[in-house]
């Protein structure tokens, strides 16, 4: 009978169900909003006290400091601890261009706007938000409003500096920052969603060793295309400039008006390599300035690039220094330029099933739509629209594959390389 009952018992334990387990600890959601710190939206009032109070309610837990729309004064700068959010009002990146008597919203009007004045003359002073392991700015518009539309720009530090690991910037307007995102020096960044005009720089990235993103990147110059100070950023302005950055991932960017759309050049920590998807330039002196990439490459595919004005347009230089390997395929090359590609230095230089358009535009002087003059060259599976001269070949080009390209007109290829050329299965028009 004791038998029994003890079978009976551990029968009844087996098909009792488990005991529950211990619940996961909820992710922390914890917001604050920083009108309780006595941040006021009336862009008069100093709001960098309320938000450093906002923030330091949140240091070591996490959390989100929620700005409700309305304009917000900062006469100092701001330290995002890790894992701290500042969210804005919008939901995607918002555009404010225009004025007031056009009938377009300022900033403030109709969502976040943080307005910038501290370190006004002085490039090299603290950037207005800095962003630590973690933290994210989101969902609202930085503005300077003491930079002039109509005047050569005021300099100003860097609008936002990512540092440590994984910091991020989402849905942000830069609308008329000085210098725009500092995205050196950290791992992982995530740059998404960011438009505007900053006027002397875009991005700047470098002595990146862990992959960084930049994605849905677009600056035009909706804030003032006034001469004074538009002329100045076409003369002195960079979009995107990239130093060391290890197979960074950029992808659907774009920039109209400045010296240079994307700047590739060799720091102290290195050069870049990466992939480069929907990439444009819309009329920069140069649209693409290599000075140096690393030997993995620079990948560019489906990239769209112009160049219309300055001392001598042309939409690709590759500098003498240059040893590494770049490769433009499936690209768009158009615009009243001089040039399509000059190309110096010991490093590789492609084209692939690009198509070429109007060069020889404005100096008019024979200058043909790809001159090498050193390194090795790849044109295979391109089309030169125009009929005039195609690729010259200096004395300093090692090898060359030039292949199953299409000329508008005969076939007008200079070779004077001592290295090693291949020119074969080219088809132009057949000669009258």
């Amino acid at each position: 009978m004791a038998l029994f009952s003890i079978l009976c018992a551990a029968a009844a334990i087996a098909a009792a169900p488990p005991p529950p387990l211990a619940a996961a600890p909820p992710a922390s959601n914890e917001t604050v909003n920083v009108l309780k710190f006595g941040a006021r939206p009336d862009g008069k009032t100093d709001a960098t006290p309320a938000f450093t109070a906002a923030m330091a309610a949140l240091k070591g837990r996490g959390g989100t400091v929620v700005v409700p729309r309305g304009a917000f004064l900062f006469k100092g700068h701001l330290n995002v601890p890790n894992g701290v959010t500042i969210a804005g009002s919008y939901a995607s990146v918002p555009a404010h261009n225009g004025v007031r008597d056009k009938g377009m919203p300022l900033p403030g009007d109709d969502g976040t706007a943080l307005l910038a004045t501290e370190s006004a003359g002085n490039e090299d002073g603290a950037p207005f938000i800095t962003l630590n392991t973690n933290s994210t700015i989101k969902g609202l518009v930085i503005y300077y409003p003491n930079q002039q539309p109509d005047d050569i720009p005021q300099a100003y530090p860097w609008s936002i500096a990512m540092r440590g690991k994984n910091p991020a910037v989402l849905d942000v307007e830069l609308l008329n920052a000085y210098n725009g995102i500092d995205a050196s020096q950290n791992e992982r960044h995530l740059i998404r969603n960011v438009s505007g005009q900053p006027i002397r720089r875009g991005v700047w990235i470098d002595s990146i060793y862990d992959i960084g993103r930049l994605e849905n990147v677009h600056f035009n110059p909706w804030w003032s295309m006034q001469p004074r100070l538009y002329n100045w950023q076409m003369a002195n302005g960079e979009a995107f400039i990239f130093g060391r950055t290890d197979w960074q991932y950029v992808f659907n960017t774009f920039c109209f008006g400045y010296k240079v759309g994307y700047r590739f050049m060799e720091t102290k920590t290195g050069a870049t390599n990466g992939n480069f998807l929907g990439i444009g330039a819309d009329d920069c002196w140069n649209a693409v300035l290599v000075e140096q990439s690393a030997p993995m490459g620079i990948l560019i595919t489906n990239g769209e690039f112009t160049s219309f004005h300055g001392p001598d347009p042309i939409e690709v230089k590759v500098e003498s220094k240059h040893s590494g390997s770049v490769r433009f395929v499936n690209c768009a090359f158009w615009g009243p330029c001089n040039q399509i590609a000059k190309i110096e230095g010991r490093g590789t230089v492609g084209f692939s099933d690009c198509t070429f358009v109007q060069w020889d535009l404005q100096v008019k002087d024979g200058r043909p739509a790809i001159t090498a003059l050193g390194g090795t060259v790849i044109i295979r599976g391109c089309e030169f629209q125009d009929n005039k001269a195609q690729i010259t070949l200096g004395e300093g080009v090692k090898r060359a594959v030039i292949t199953s390209n299409t000329f508008k007109g005969v076939q007008r290829i200079t070779n004077g390389s001592t290295g090693t050329v291949i020119i074969s299965e080219n088809a132009g028009d057949p000669p009258h």
